[in-house]
């Protein structure tokens, strides 16, 4: 079968296309996949059936809409910047959602639509059980490390992600946040900024690392979380968003109030009240073969 990819940047580190990757290699071991459309033109190749990452480029075979979110901030112009993801929902033959949360969001922005499916994340298993825990100094000198990692903005709340670190855990325990642009900086002897840190090197993080917080006010599928749960740490997550669902059995959930999927000020997050506590209650497969193989049955379906 041979595979489109379109809209997508393998060499990225983005979100979207850090799964393309992941799910690209995962497809190469029975199939031909193509992610350059001048490539396919070269070749004289037609696809069977092409997967758009939240907005089709073009259309070359069948389309198939991999959905990670649609904009809903109300401080932005939310509805030109959605007409192209409308474009593509409108005119795929199937629609693939990366949780419950999406779906739902999608819907009562675009309507419903036959042939949806929802299948979350997933990550490399097997190459995170080969990456050795990381061992500096900095960290070794501590019991516990609890760590936390995006592209920093307002709404993923790493205000709250400290805020919950300082009040729940131990004195010999440390938190290491990764990522860029943090909106934040505490000066704390066990609070460090790590940066920007490749894939390999957060992998190694999280398996020193026993929590992994991520506080995010309506975040859809976080990769983050898929791989620091896979890496052995236990979620530290918010209720709002789709992130609970990938959480894990084991998670810690803080319940924040129901959202009515009505345009919001999403840089203005609301602060969490930390006593709110339940247990995790889904525990999906985070094995990138797992969810290739949920892929394949609807690609299988559409051609």
């Amino acid at each position: 079968m041979k595979i489109f990819l379109d809209n997508v940047s393998i060499n990225s580190s983005s979100g979207p296309n850090g799964f393309a990757k992941k799910i690209s290699e995962e497809f190469k071991k029975n199939h031909e996949v193509y992610t350059s459309v001048y490539k396919l033109m070269n070749d004289k190749v037609n696809p069977d059936v092409q997967l758009s990452f939240i907005a089709s480029e073009c259309k070359l075979a069948p389309i198939i809409q991999r959905l990670d979110g649609i904009y809903f901030n109300s401080e932005q112009d939310f509805m030109s910047l959605n007409l192209p993801i409308e474009a593509t929902y409108n005119e795929a033959d199937a629609v693939i959602f990366q949780s419950r949360f999406n779906k739902q969001l999608t819907e009562s922005f675009f309507g419903q639509r036959k042939n949806s499916h929802v299948i979350s994340n997933g990550t490399n298993i097997r190459l995170i059980n080969d990456i050795l825990p990381m061992s500096i100094p900095n960290l070794n000198k501590f019991e516990k490390v609890w760590c936390c990692a995006s592209s920093w903005r307002p709404h993923k709340r790493l205000k709250e992600n400290i805020r919950y670190f300082k009040e729940c855990s131990k004195n010999n325990e440390c938190l290491v946040i990764a990522g860029e642009n943090p909106d934040i900086r505490e000066y704390d002897d066990r609070i460090f900024y790590a940066g920007h840190l490749s894939w390999l090197d957060l992998i190694s993080l999280m398996k020193r690392s026993s929590y992994f917080i991520h506080l995010s006010w309506l975040d859809h599928c976080p990769n983050v979380v898929i791989d620091a749960r896979a890496a052995g740490c236990q979620i530290i997550c918010s209720s709002s968003g789709g992130t609970r669902e990938i959480a894990g059995e084991d998670a810690v959930i803080i319940q924040e109030d129901e959202w009515d999927f009505s345009p919001i000020k999403l840089y203005n997050p609301p602060d969490i009240d930390f006593t709110r506590r339940v247990s995790g209650k889904i525990s999906p497969s985070c094995d990138i073969i797992d969810v290739a193989e949920s892929y394949l049955s609807v690609i299988s379906g559409v051609i």
